[in-house]
C-alpha cells in the first residue's frame, strides 16, 4: 500500500510539473530566450526534491541544504501556479474569453500568473516569520479537586523542524523570545528535528538548545520526524541538550505529573491508561503527545491538559481544510470533558518558510 501511494504521489507530482511548465512555455512567445530557461528551470526545480530523498546522507551538508530549500520551496510555488492555471483553463471552457489569445504567447497572462504567485509567497513568508503568542489559563482544581500552591507558567512549542531550512540564527531568536517569558516549565511536543541530524551536528545546535531555560526544566516527547531522522541517533542528540526525553514515561515536577508519550510511529507504544496506573488522581496530570489522535484517552485519564502538535494546521491553504477534516482538533484549544487540549500549529515549519492560512506560534499556559 505504501509503494502504491508513493508511486501515485510521484506520478501526480511529475504530472503537475509537466502541466505547469508546458503552460508557462506556451505563454512565452515563440523564439523567446526564456523558453529554454523554462525548460532548464523546470528540470532543476522538479527534480531537486528527489535528490533530497535519494542522496540524503551522501551529499555535503551545504549542497544538500541548497537542494532541500529549492525542492521544498518549489512544492508550494507549484501548488499555487497549478491552481491558478487550472482555474484559467476551467473558466475558458465557459467561453468568457478566447482561450488561445489568453493562454498562448501572452506576456500579460505570464506576468499576472507569476506576479500573483510571487505576492502570495512573500505574504506567506512574512506571516511565517511573525510568531504569534497564544495564552490561556487552566484551572487544575476542576479535575483534581485540589489547588496548586502557586500558579505555574508553561511554554509549549512543537514542530521546530531544525535542519537544512531552519538553522542556528533563527533558533537563537526563538530561544531569546521564550527565555524572556521566564517560564517554570517548557514542553516540546515533538519534531524538534526535521529529517537529518547532519546539519544540526555541523552547526552544533545542541549547545544552542542548551541555552533554553526553565525553572523546572525542558521536557520533550518524540515526534514522527525524530523517527525519520533515526530514533536512536535522535535520542543521542537530545541527550546532549540536557532536555528530559519522555517516551511513554511520567515524571513528577513542581506538584505535577508530566506524561510524555512516544510517537505513534512506534506501534508498540503504551496506552495512556497503562502509563497512568497507580498515579495519585489528586496530582494534576499533563500529557505531551506529538500527534493529536488520542484526545479521548487523555479525557479518560482525567488529564487537566494535553499538548500536541504535528498538524501544522495544513501549513498552507487549501491543506488547512484537509487537516481540519482529518483531526478532531487540528489547531487550537478544545475542551473534552474537564480536559483541555491544545494542538499547536508549530513554531517552525516543514520545507519552504510559508504560512498561508495558518500561523507559527508559541503557547503560554498558566496553571492556576
Amino acid at each position: 500500500m505504501m509503494i502504491v501511494t508513493l508511486i501515485l504521489f510521484i506520478s501526480l507530482y511529475l504530472g503537475a510539473n509537466f502541466y505547469v511548465f508546458l503552460r508557462l512555455w506556451q505563454l512565452l512567445p515563440a523564439g523567446s530566450f526564456l523558453r529554454p530557461v523554462i525548460v532548464v528551470a523546470g528540470a532543476v526545480l522538479a527534480f531537486s526534491i528527489f535528490l533530497v530523498f535519494l542522496l540524503r546522507g551522501h551529499l555535503p551538508v551545504p549542497l544538500m541544504s541548497v537542494f532541500y530549500k529549492i525542492g521544498t520551496v518549489w512544492l508550494f510555488i507549484l501548488l499555487y501556479l497549478f491552481m491558478m492555471i487550472l482555474v484559467l483553463e476551467l473558466v475558458s471552457l465557459t467561453g468568457l474569453f478566447d482561450r488561445t489569445a489568453v493562454m498562448r504567447s501572452n506576456w500579460i497572462t505570464f506576468g499576472v500568473l507569476t506576479g500573483i504567485t510571487a505576492l502570495i509567497m512573500v505574504a506567506g513568508s512574512v506571516n511565517y516569520h511573525h510568531k504569534r503568542r497564544v495564552t490561556f489559563k487552566v484551572d487544575t482544581s476542576t479535575v483534581t479537586g485540589t489547588k496548586l500552591e502557586s500558579p505555574i507558567k508553561i511554554i509549549a512549542i512543537s514542530d521546530l523542524h531544525l535542519g537544512y531550512t531552519i538553522g542556528t540564527r533563527e533558533l537563537r531568536k526563538w530561544i531569546e523570545t521564550i527565555n524572556s517569558e521566564q517560564p517554570h516549565i517548557i514542553f516540546i511536543a515533538g519534531d524538534l528535528i526535521d529529517s537529518d541530524l547532519r546539519p544540526l551536528v555541523k552547526q552544533d545546535m545542541a549547545s544552542v538548545l542548551r541555552q533554553l531555560h526553565a525553572t523546572y526544566g525542558v521536557y520533550i516527547a518524540p515526534g514522527n520526524h525524530e523517527y525519520i531522522a533515526g530514533i536512536d541517533a535522535s535520542l543521542d542528540f537530545l541527550a546532549q541538550t540536557g532536555y528530559t526525553v519522555l517516551r511513554d514515561s511520567v515524571v513528577n515536577v513542581a506538584g505535577l505529573n508530566i506524561l510524555g508519550r512516544d510517537d505513534r510511529t512506534n506501534k508498540r507504544r503504551m496506552p495512556i491508561g497503562e502509563l497512568t496506573e497507580g498515579l495519585d488522581p489528586q496530582v494534576p496530570l499533563i500529557i505531551v503527545d506529538h500527534q493529536p489522535l488520542s484526545i479521548g484517552e487523555a479525557e479518560a485519564a482525567r488529564a487537566v491538559l494535553q499538548v500536541s502538535g504535528h498538524t501544522h494546521r495544513g501549513q498552507v491553504w487549501p491543506f488547512t481544510w484537509v487537516t481540519d477534516r482529518i483531526y478532531e482538533d487540528s489547531h487550537g484549544l478544545v475542551r473534552k470533558g474537564d480536559t483541555m487540549v491544545y494542538v499547536s500549529s508549530g513554531l517552525g515549519i516543514w520545507g519552504g518558510k510559508f504560512r498561508i492560512g495558518s500561523v507559527s506560534e508559541y503557547v503560554v499556559i498558566e496553571l492556576i
